[in-house]
């Protein structure tokens, strides 16, 4: 389901998502409101690319199926834009599907398109979140080459957060499957760490906040 934005509802979003902030005003007057149901395919691999989406509520995963019948997931997203390589291909690479209830912003791809060629600053700012991503990547593919789950979560710690110090906005069972094993194992990665002394955990709300101590405290 989709319907136009208005300049009510870009306030109410950019003060929930700064980023959207970068949008201009050309391209947000294109801009639709797309919600989706849990287990919804947003579209399927092979389809026209038609939108740049941007996820403001819910978790979205990029998925294909393997011969044998199993899932693989390309890229979950909770917030931000997904499937950038869209905006580079006619045709979806992958099937979209939302696995919890989603809102999403969407932008249509040719729009899309001509906002980056004409705007200089909108440009900047992707190429510059391109970037950044390009850098999370980079260390997940280290992390993910880490054997055990222990050295996984500081690595996850020590880089994406400040200092030793992370507050994860996420469920520990999506920050499990980010991390590349069960959420069961987690937990005792976790309690392991704890019972070290090498780290602390504190529940704030739905933000779970870890500090790792360094080796020479």
């Amino acid at each position: 389901m989709a319907s136009n934005l208005n300049g009510k509802d870009w306030a109410t979003l950019i003060r929930a998502h700064p980023e959207l902030a970068s949008i201009p005003q050309e391209l947000r007057d294109h801009a639709t409101d797309v919600r989706a149901a849990a287990a919804d395919t947003l579209y399927h691999i092979g389809a026209k690319s038609k939108f740049m989406l941007f996820v403001l509520e819910g978790e979205i995963r990029l998925q294909r199926s393997a011969r044998n019948g199993a899932e693989i997931v390309l890229q979950r997203a909770t917030a931000g834009f997904v499937a950038e390589a869209t905006l580079e291909n006619p045709r979806y690479h992958c099937d979209m599907v939302a696995t919890r209830d989603c809102r999403l912003v969407g932008f249509p791809i040719e729009q899309f398109r001509e906002a980056l060629h004409d705007d200089k600053n909108f440009r900047t700012f992707w190429m510059a979140r391109l970037a950044r991503k390009v850098r999370k990547l980079c260390g997940q593919c280290e992390r993910l080459s880490l054997r055990s789950a222990t050295e996984r979560i500081e690595h996850y710690i020590e880089t994406e957060g400040n200092n030793g110090h992370l507050e994860l906005h996420q469920t520990k069972k999506a920050w499990a499957a980010e991390l590349g094993m069960t959420h069961e194992a987690l937990y005792r990665a976790l309690a392991t760490l704890v019972r070290a002394g090498r780290l602390t955990t504190q529940e704030r709300g739905d933000t779970l906040v870890l500090t790792i101590r360094s080796n020479t405290e």
